[in-house]
């Protein structure tokens, strides 16, 4: 996974896929999936524009651009159909801040496939135990979401606190990771 790509001059491909969880806005450079995000595609653009970041829609791609697309929404679709675990399309997060970054590069680790930990849990994982509000605040700026599974972190009692999709997509993700009884 690239953490720290220079963004100046790249150009990505820019789509919105349809899931189950709401419409996902999906863009990918020639190596790499760059963002996966709910909301209008207006506001993903300009995020993309202030990163530095060009866009052009998916039919106006390379070939290299649509091909991760494909791969992107494949391994999506797969995932919300119950058919896979987790992803290995190529990710870039070039969209992140730094802290941003540290916090969604140790979700797979910290918290499993069907599995979830608090805000505080996954602070003090990062070694940053006062800091369950700033890890919100960075998974709320998630750029891969669902393929970085921020869905996963819950309040201290377990409540499903705020989601860039909306809390019934967090509970139809939390519900489709659920061990089976």
């Amino acid at each position: 996974m690239r953490t720290n790509s220079d963004p100046a001059g790249t150009t990505a491909a820019v789509t919105v896929h349809s899931t189950p969880v709401g419409p996902l806005v999906l863009a990918a450079t020639d190596d790499a999936l760059v963002l996966c995000c709910y909301g209008p595609p207006e506001d993903a653009l300009e995020r993309m524009s202030r990163a530095g970041t060009d866009t052009a829609q998916e039919s106006e791609g390379t070939a290299a651009q649509r091909k991760v697309l494909d791969e992107a929404r494949g391994q999506i679709d797969a995932y919300l159909g119950g058919r896979r675990r987790d992803f290995t399309v190529p990710m870039d997060l070039r969209l992140a801040t730094p802290f941003s970054r540290q916090t969604v590069l140790k979700l797979d680790e910290f918290v499993p496939y069907g599995r979830t930990a608090s805000y505080a849990q996954l602070a003090e994982a990062l070694d940053r135990p006062r800091a369950a509000r700033a890890v919100g605040t960075a998974l709320g700026a998630n750029p891969l979401c669902v393929v970085l599974p921020c869905h996963r972190i819950v309040g201290s009692t377990g409540s499903l606190n705020g989601y860039a999709g909306g809390l019934e997509a967090k509970r139809f993700l939390l519900a489709l990771e659920a061990p089976e009884e």
